[in-house]
């Protein structure tokens, strides 16, 4: 077996996984690696700090899966860095979309969607990727995502839509002066980050009605503008990752029930299923 090298990242985190035969699978992270929204200088200053390589463990191959690493010339641009850096001959770089639909469906048919700091769909038929929904990213798309739940949270609070409740869990957490929010958002480097981090806390405030709506009212936008546009929907299951289909796996089961949805799986993140996928592909 090939000493494998994968990674699943997204605008937050990346997932790694050195995979050996006759070893145990070795996990790491670091941030995510996005190169819509970063340089190469930066993704290779980041792997630089957070990832130093030396020779003694140079893999055979690297299969890189990630958020918006589906054009060509970010595959190209993504696998010199990796290559470089980790003095592998061979850096295969797909988009995150192709690295969820191999670990969660295997070499099943199924309609794919990641929900985490942005979000994305396709219908995956066993082999590749088939059909796409565009992404519109986080400025003017991404329903159902990190950013666009953390979007509605912030909303909320500053048009005074929040109950005392609500808007004192909101204050305990990122304070109280608007201003310097909007500020330290236009002046972030990755706002699609700063913006998801407002979604954390319908996580702690689960059962109150307000972030019910919100959780809710997002992942149907998600749901409606995304999923139901795919005549497979109602042929094949639907499979979900990422951190918001995890923590409110919940509603997408329930909403899944209402349109008659099948859910095949639902899992925080495709690392562990991307490694059974290589297990599995060199036995």
């Amino acid at each position: 077996m090939a000493t494998y090298l994968i990674a699943d990242s997204g605008s937050t985190k990346t997932d790694w996984c050195l995979v050996k035969k006759g070893s145990r699978p070795t996990y790491f992270h670091t941030q995510g690696i996005n190169p819509h929204i970063q340089s190469a200088e930066s993704v290779a200053g980041m792997l630089m700090a957070e990832i130093p390589w030396g020779k003694k463990h140079i893999p055979d191959e690297i299969h890189f899966y990630g958020a918006g690493a589906a054009h060509p010339d970010k595959q190209k641009l993504l696998s010199q860095i990796l290559r470089k850096h980790f003095g592998s001959k061979k850096a295969v770089v797909q988009s995150d979309l192709a690295g969820a639909a191999k670990a969660l469906c295997g070499n099943e048919k199924g309609i794919v969607c990641i929900l985490g700091t942005g979000s994305s769909s396709c219908y995956y038929d066993g082999k590749k990727v088939k059909e796409q929904k565009p992404s519109l990213g986080y400025l003017a798309g991404d329903e159902g995502s990190g950013n666009h739940i953390g979007k509605r949270v912030l909303q909320y609070y500053a048009y005074g839509t929040f109950d005392t409740e609500m808007r004192t869990g909101f204050e305990m957490r990122y304070g109280k002066d608007v201003n310097e929010i909007v500020k330290q958002l236009y002046q972030a480097e990755f706002p699609n980050r700063y913006l998801a981090q407002f979604a954390t806390m319908l996580v702690d405030l689960r059962g109150h009605y307000m972030a019910e709506n919100i959780i809710e009212d997002c992942i149907n936008d998600f749901l409606h503008n995304n999923v139901l546009k795919y005549r497979q929907a109602w042929k094949f299951p639907l499979y979900f990752t990422g951190s918001v289909a995890w923590y409110f796996r919940d509603v997408i089961e329930n909403l899944c029930n209402q349109y008659e949805l099948e859910i095949g799986r639902i899992e925080q993140n495709p690392i562990n299923g991307l490694v059974r996928y290589y297990k599995t592909m060199e036995a």
